[in-house]
């Protein structure tokens, strides 16, 4: 019997992720079965179960996926003397992530937003997610803080203010940018780099007496 090939075996695991993905954001985790999975993707439950033992695994595997690409994604900024403006870095990084799953859609919508919001509301009820989702957020949360170190070594930001405080802020803009999408409709990351680019440019101006 011949060998399958490794590009084969990772096409394949892409197939089932992305089907997976398109199920939750459309119908919500609760609401999707396995045999949904199995159908969107068209596959044999043999062929997906060798892969992925269940729901479970598979919302992790997807969380675990784009928050690994987003840390790399900032470990990688956070090397560089100094660090890419706020600005330009989240610009960089939400636009990368979005377009690489520009392809999922749901309703004519990008699936991606939804499926966000999907996986904050499964933590509630789902502690091993709620583990994964934490540590994924730790570790790009870490990469935030160093990047910040960079920018105040470089006299481009206060020194005064602990870099854990920026670096939650800037995950907050994201996932609130993100949110929005979900809720509102398709916008471009260029909306949140404007408002970024607005906030960096206030001057700190002495209280009237």
């Amino acid at each position: 019997m011949a060998r399958v090939s490794q590009e084969h075996l990772d096409a394949r695991r892409r197939q089932i992720l992305d089907g997976a993905a398109l199920c939750f954001a459309r119908n919500g985790f609760h609401a999707t079965s396995m045999q949904d999975v199995l159908k969107e993707v068209d596959l044999s439950a043999g062929a997906v179960y060798r892969y992925f033992s269940g729901k479970e695994e598979l919302i992790a595997a997807i969380v675990g996926e784009v928050l690994g690409s987003v840390h790399e994604a900032f470990e990688g900024a956070a090397k560089q003397s100094p660090p890419p403006p706020p600005d330009l870095l989240v610009g960089s990084v939400l636009g990368r992530t979005l377009d690489t799953k520009a392809a999922l859609t749901v309703d004519g919508e990008p699936a991606f937003p939804r499926l966000v919001v999907q996986v904050w509301t499964e933590t509630l009820r789902n502690p091993e997610l709620a583990r994964v989702l934490r540590d994924g957020y730790d570790a790009v949360g870490g990469a935030w803080m160093r990047i910040v170190e960079g920018y105040q070594e470089a006299g481009m930001m206060r020194s005064d203010l602990p870099p854990e405080h920026v670096a939650r802020t800037m995950i907050a803009a994201v996932l609130g940018f993100i949110a929005q999408l979900s809720l509102f409709g398709p916008a471009p990351v260029e909306v949140l780099q404007n408002g970024l680019r607005a906030l960096m440019s206030m001057q700190d101006t002495p209280a009237e007496s």
